[in-house]
């Protein structure tokens, strides 16, 4: 069954959506299915998938609100080698429609059940804000990646989303767990980095991740050719840190396997 990651940050501008397109394409690239869902209505992910979003037949708001079938809304195999459920400013409208909703908060747990028997992996960019469309994702998720860059707000922010996430976790998912805090942007040069980036790992432990990705042009370049960075350009060390963090989100996965099965 897939393991359904949202990757979530109230905090706009820390490496989202970079994260999803890339982290995407690096499952696929180990041979495992993926599926990348874009609850964003900037539709950042969908544009750096390869896709127009100006010119789909469908987006999240067909999936949530008119409860069009998955297999009709998902785009097959974009640029990344995984498949899309596409976002633009339609998916705004859901939004609002969702309030008026019966059951609004499981919509898209609702909608993906009859594609987890495929799918490996299953990734959500979230929108930078805690609303009905990042409530859906989080009610549908098994856990939560939170990118962020090792600045002081950022650190601040941290804490109060760890907080809400565990509130709207204990209503609408008691499952949900954090799978881990992904260091973004990260210059080693800068002083205050390091020093956030030590605080993190002695607040968070384990859940801050190994890999850590460093600034670096070509991941921001890719998204204008409407690739991920390891299509763009392989060689360059973005693309090696998404590689690498693919590979540390696999050894968890199969480690919390091999624990599940001893405690069973």
């Amino acid at each position: 069954m897939a393991k359904v990651i949202a990757i979530a940050n109230q905090k706009g501008g820390v490496g989202k959506t970079t994260t999803a397109v890339n982290v995407a394409a690096s499952m696929a690239a180990t041979k495992r299915k993926v599926l990348l869902i874009d609850l964003d209505p900037q539709g950042n992910a969908t544009m750096g998938s390869g896709i127009d979003k100006y010119d789909v037949p469908a987006t999240c708001f067909e999936l949530l609100i008119e409860e069009q079938p998955i297999n009709e809304v998902m785009l097959k195999s974009t640029s990344g080698k995984y498949d899309l459920i596409p976002a633009n400013g339609d998916v705004t409208a859901a939004e609002i429609k969702l309030m008026e909703m019966f059951a609004r908060e499981v919509r898209l747990r609702n909608a993906l059940k009859p594609v987890l028997d495929y799918y490996d992996f299953i990734f959500i960019d979230c929108p930078p804000s805690l609303n009905q469309l990042t409530v859906n994702a989080l009610a549908a998720a098994d856990s939560v990646l939170v990118p962020m860059q090792c600045e002081y707000y950022a650190l601040e922010g941290i804490t109060a989303l760890m907080d809400t996430i565990g509130k709207l976790a204990s209503v609408v998912n008691p499952e949900l767990k954090i799978e881990g805090v992904l260091r973004t942007m990260y210059d080693p040069r800068n002083r205050l980095a390091n020093d956030v980036s030590e605080q993190l790992k002695r607040h968070f432990g384990e859940q801050v991740y190994r890999t850590v990705i460093p600034r670096n042009v070509r991941l921001a370049e890719a998204p204008s050719f409407g690739t991920p960075a390891m299509y763009y350009d392989k060689s360059s060390t973005g693309a090696k840190a998404y590689l690498a963090l693919a590979g540390e989100i696999l050894r968890r996965r199969d480690k919390a396997g091999v624990q599940a099965a001893k405690a069973g």
